[in-house]
């Protein structure tokens, strides 16, 4: 699959909030599970399959955002054994008090190697790219994970979460 044929919002990165509204208002970013409801209330209480196959798919695409806090930035400047303010120059971009990865032109991460197109920092990822595919954008709805497996050649395969696993992944961060 090439790159143009991915979703924005079936990628690895986060789209602007502006692209997350509709008819002018927020879109709801959370699954139809709610925080006191049990697992038998949400569409993928029975687990869900997911093998990472390090394609780098979830790398690169349309432009976007992978937020990233001073503990995740310390954590790849040091797999990468750079400085961390270095690491911050060269990798990471300011927006407003947020903080993300750079990107090449095309849309793939500055971190993705172009040549392998593995992630030169995999063992110290941030967490947006740990809990892919498991972020509310793919669990909103079947469909959205559906799209999701049609982008993502791990995704629906391999091993099984358990719903408290993949609760556990989402709720580490709202993407």
């Amino acid at each position: 699959m090439s790159k143009s044929d991915k979703s924005k919002s079936n990628s690895g990165k986060t789209k602007k909030k502006a692209d997350r509204k509709k008819d002018g208002k927020e879109m709801s970013s959370q699954p139809s599970v709610t925080e006191d409801s049990d697992q038998k209330t949400t569409w993928y209480s029975d687990g869900l399959r997911f093998e990472c196959t390090q394609c780098g798919d979830c790398c690169s695409g349309e432009p976007g955002y992978v937020w990233v806090e001073e503990a995740e930035i310390a954590a790849m400047a040091t797999e990468l054994d750079m400085p961390i303010d270095a690491f911050e120059r060269k990798f990471i971009r300011n927006l407003g008090f947020d903080k993300s990865l750079i990107e090449y032109s095309d849309g793939d991460c500055i971190l993705l190697d172009p040549k392998t197109r593995k992630c030169t920092v995999y063992g110290a990822r941030p967490i947006q790219c740990r809990t892919w595919p498991f972020w509310d954008s793919n669990l909103n709805e079947r469909k959205d994970w559906k799209a999701t497996c049609e982008v993502c050649p791990g995704a629906g395969k391999g091993k099984l979460y358990t719903f408290d696993q993949i609760e556990a992944a989402r709720k580490q961060k709202s993407v």
